[in-house]
């Protein structure tokens, strides 16, 4: 019975699909029958062999010029179109040009023919040829002609004259609010930011809550003041709510501006709008991991992974990240096994070396990411650091040393295995390799306030170069005036020197900033210097009570208050 069911509803798909491929045969036979019949003659063979050899092999002049020639001696539209492509191939304007009018006055009704002419004549300059083709083929099809002009026009070098040129267009189309948006691109391109918006004020005007007017005025006004696009989202939203587009571009410009509640709050709603949508899941995915909601996140990035994501590894990652915050180290692992691309490659191996090592299996880690290939040698790089920190979080400092002394082998130019030895080499008082390597590091990137700021308050705290010293902070300073371990170090070396007043004053400064212990550490040292052993004792309880492992910390506190 089933079967019978089946049999009209197959037949009808059948007699369907037979009728659609007589009409494509119908429409293939009138295309052909408009051809030109040319008769391929030896000499036009022979030409045309000419030209393809030429341009497999790479001699595209004379592969462009016997094309141009093949198509003013047949006028055929197909070998005109293979010119034009030749030609601009060959960046060949002139020939391109030549191509194209050639198989538009060949193949007259032919739209991409024609459009093609258009462009060549306004990357030309030629507006005055090309205003009668955009006139026609516009008027075949405004709506989209219009949203596409901007494409064709954004070559011209005379802007004023690429706007003076829509205008007239547009005037042909006073009620179509895609020829407003036309204008606006335009004006816009000219910076005629005022008479943009007029226009598209007048495409609002004539529909109402149309997004790609919305989306360019809001693209325009974030240029030059991003809480005022947000503004006008904010407003063109609560009149449109249904506006999805504009909603997701409210959503990304709020994450933009560190906005993340009230994004989320946008991306939650659009999960709705776009249903499925991997993109939409994971940005909200990825809010509510920043906000600490560890549930929703790894609800949205499961389902993420559900909707086909263009990369599947940057959502693995994230759920590996949500597994650990739930305190699941089995499940992270679980998922940053499935990282295996991209640029999160490297990152997921570290946190599964660092899982194994905080699990007491350090040589299992160190396994794990000596085993592991990098695609490109920043991958390679950033390996090798990570088998270093593993070792410096075990206190195997000179363990630590020597991975980075092999990988700065095979990478003796790498920055960041010299700036990570240095910080090793610190440690291990070996402080001759410190200053060679961090000078090495300001010779490769000279404006690196960090390797100014770790040389400079090395030799202040652990040398008697004072003078040196102070000139490398004030360079890290001028570099990153605000950089709060900068402003530590500076402080530190002016307590060195005996300026206990400008050592306070920066100190303060860094610990305003960022309450780190270390700060608080050094500063306390000032003010007990200072005879200031009260606010001194203060400071430093309050930064054990978050603090209550600091090393340096603990150390002052050891040396000053026995």
């Amino acid at each position: 019975m089933e079967s019978q069911a089946q049999q009209p509803a197959e037949a009808v798909v059948e007699a369907a699909a037979d009728l659609e491929a007589e009409a494509e045969a119908r429409a293939l036979a009138q295309a052909q029958a408009a051809l030109p019949k040319q008769p391929l003659t030896p000499d036009i063979l022979f030409k045309f062999l000419v030209a393809e050899v030429a341009g497999q092999r790479g001699a595209m002049g004379v592969a462009q010029s016997t094309y141009l020639d093949l198509a003013r001696q047949t006028q055929d539209p197909r070998i005109a179109r293979r010119a034009v492509e030749v030609s601009m191939f060959a960046r060949d304007q002139a020939g391109a040009l030549e191509s194209a009018r050639l198989w538009a006055a060949a193949e007259p009704g032919s739209e991409r023919a024609q459009q093609t002419l258009a462009a060549l004549l306004l990357n030309d300059g030629n507006l005055g040829e090309a205003e009668p083709i955009l006139r026609t083929l516009l008027k075949a099809d405004s709506a989209n002609g219009f949203l596409h002009l901007s494409a064709l026009m954004g070559r011209l070098r005379d802007t004023r004259a690429a706007l003076e040129l829509v205008e007239r267009l547009a005037a042909d189309h006073p009620t179509l609010p895609e020829a407003r948006f036309a204008v606006a691109q335009a004006a816009a391109s000219a910076g005629r930011v005022e008479e943009a918006l007029v226009a598209l004020q007048q495409a609002d005007d004539l529909r109402p809550g149309w997004e790609p007017g919305a989306l360019l005025r809001a693209q325009m006004l974030a240029k030059t003041s991003r809480p005022d696009a947000l503004a006008f989202m904010r407003d063109f939203l609560a009149r449109h709510p249904g506006a999805r587009e504009v909603r997701l571009a409210y959503a990304r410009t709020l994450v933009n501006a560190n906005q993340f509640t009230e994004a989320r709050a946008e991306f939650t709603r659009l999960t709705g709008d776009f249903p499925r949508n991997a993109e939409v899941s994971f940005a909200a995915g990825l809010l509510s991991l920043q906000m600490g909601d560890v549930d929703v996140a790894r609800d949205l990035l499961t389902q993420t992974l559900e909707y086909n994501p263009r990369d599947p590894d940057m959502v693995h990652y994230y759920l590996g990240q949500v597994a650990e915050q739930m305190k699941q180290p089995e499940m992270a692992a679980t998922h940053y096994v499935e990282v295996t691309t991209g640029n999160y490659l490297v990152p997921a191996r570290a946190r599964q070396a660092a899982l194994l090592a905080r699990a007491g299996k350090l040589d299992e880690a160190r396994a794990l990411l000596a085993f592991t290939r990098g695609e490109n040698d920043a991958q390679n790089v950033r390996l090798i650091q990570a088998q270093a920190e593993l070792l410096r979080d075990s206190k195997e400092h000179a363990a630590a040393f020597a991975v980075l002394s092999e990988g700065l082998k095979r990478f003796p130019d790498s920055a960041d295995l010299l700036y990570d030895r240095a910080m090793v080499a610190e440690n291990l008082d070996k402080l001759e390799v410190l200053e060679a390597d961090l000078r090495r590091v300001i010779v490769l990137r000279p404006d690196d306030a960090q390797a100014y700021n770790a040389l400079g308050y090395t030799l202040a705290d652990r040398t008697d170069r004072l003078a040196e010293a102070i000139t490398l902070l004030d360079k890290a300073l001028a570099l990153a005036p605000e950089d709060p371990f900068i402003l530590d170090s500076v402080g530190w070396a002016q307590f060195r020197t005996g300026n206990l007043a400008r050592a306070q004053e920066y100190l303060e400064r860094a610990y305003k900033v960022r309450p780190d212990p270390e700060i608080a550490a050094h500063l306390g040292e000032v003010l007990w210097a200072r005879g200031l052993r009260d606010e001194a004792g203060k400071l430093w309880q309050t930064s054990l009570q978050t603090h209550p492992q600091n090393e340096v910390l603990l150390e002052t506190l050891r040396r000053l208050k026995p």
